[in-house]
């Protein structure tokens, strides 16, 4: 089983809304690299039943993401908050050439804070 790089940000998302025991999976196996066989020894189950619990809260997790598309939409606003910041180092890079107007200086940088703001919250 190839280890699929978009489980652990689905994961991040969707993540309570699995079960505990289908969560707790997918982080032993994506995030502290655990084998199959490794995790069934810690709990006590077979390494066949740790990869249907583990192929079912994948599927899960892509059926929540295919409806509700919330890793999708982040994806997206984060690369729109870069041009935004972008876009505000062009317009402060042609003020610095050419008006050098404060107040366009004090817009860029409240942009910029905001998009910062945003991005990481």
């Amino acid at each position: 089983m190839a280890k699929n790089l978009e489980i652990p940000f689905l994961l991040d998302f969707y993540g309570e809304m699995l079960t505990r025991k289908q969560h707790d999976f997918l982080v032993y196996y994506y995030e502290d690299d655990l084998s199959l066989s490794e995790i069934a020894e810690n709990e006590g189950i077979t390494r066949q039943g740790v990869r249907d619990s583990i192929k079912r809260a994948e599927a899960q997790l892509f059926d929540m993401e295919e409806h509700l598309g919330l890793a999708k939409r982040f994806t997206e606003m984060k690369k729109g908050i870069d041009e935004i910041v972008n876009c505000a180092e062009l317009i402060n890079e042609y003020n610095l050439n050419h008006s050098l107007s404060r107040e366009i200086n004090e817009n860029v940088a409240r942009i910029k804070t905001l998009a910062t703001f945003l991005k990481e919250g």
